[in-house]
This record gives C-alpha cells, structure tokens and sequence, in this order.
C-alpha cells in the first residue's frame, strides 16, 4: 500500500509542476493566464505577493514539486539509499509547503480579494501530497517527537 500512495506522491509532484511551470512560462512570455473558474489569476500571479525574497512562487514551486517527485521516486525505488534524516527533511519541507499555500490562499482570500484557479489548485495538490507524507512516514513522525521530547 505503501508503494501506491509513493507513486500517487509522484504523480501529484509531476502534475504540481506541470502547473508551476505553465504558471512560468505565461508569465515569462506575457501571455494572458487562463483562468478556468472566472477567477482573476492576472491579479494574483502579478501580485507584491507573488515573490518571495524576489523569486517567483512559481519557480519555488517547481523546485519544491520537482525535488519531492525526485525524493519519493528514490523512496519508493531505492529506499535503502537515503539515510533516515531525509525522511524528516521530506516531512518538514511538505509541512512547510502546505502552511505557506494555507497563507497565500488566506491572501487570495482576505488581502487580495482574487481568485486563482491555478493556486488553489497548487495548494491543493501541496496539501494532498502533505497528507499523503504524514500517512507514509506515520511511524516516523511519531519517532521524531520522541527523540525530540
């Protein structure tokens, strides 16, 4: 079971960065997003809120989705490779991901009064893959409080 939810992993991973990609590509060349809900994807994506530290949140998307993608594939196919720690790292960096799409659709929602079909999609697929994290690595977790506490 494991193993599916792994691939399942993976596959989110490639379709998050499929979308943080097009998200790039539209903005790089100036062509209007396509907003599939009637949302306003434009204002967000142009947005003060759209970097961070002067980078584009979609190129730390496609960073984020592309090394989770690339952890998983290594979890699911070649788990004795990595050392324990990087279980951890994975877990952090997923929950990281998730509370920061938590705060940026609160900015759609109460700062920039927009939606972005797009975003929400991404915060989505970042809380699906988070979950699907703490499923896979529940012993793990429960193994980091205790040597933490």
């Amino acid at each position: 079971m494991i193993f599916v939810v792994q691939m399942v992993v993976i596959a989110l991973s490639s379709c998050g960065f499929t979308l943080a990609y097009y998200i790039h590509v539209t903005k790089k060349t100036e062509s209007k997003l396509v907003c599939p809900l009637e949302g306003n994807c434009e204002a967000v994506v142009h947005s003060d809120y759209s970097k961070l530290f002067n980078i584009h949140l979609e190129v730390i998307g496609m960073f984020y989705y592309l090394t989770v993608g690339l952890l998983y594939t290594f979890f699911a196919f070649a788990p004795g490779l990595l050392p324990l720690f990087m279980s951890y790292g994975v877990i952090g960096v997923c929950l990281t991901a998730f509370i920061f799409s938590v705060y940026l659709t609160c900015v759609q929602a109460f700062v920039l009064k927009h939606w972005c079909t797009w975003c929400l999609c991404s915060a989505g697929i970042s809380t699906i893959i988070f979950l699907l994290t703490l499923y896979t690595s529940n012993s793990k977790v429960v193994e980091l409080f205790q040597n933490l506490f």
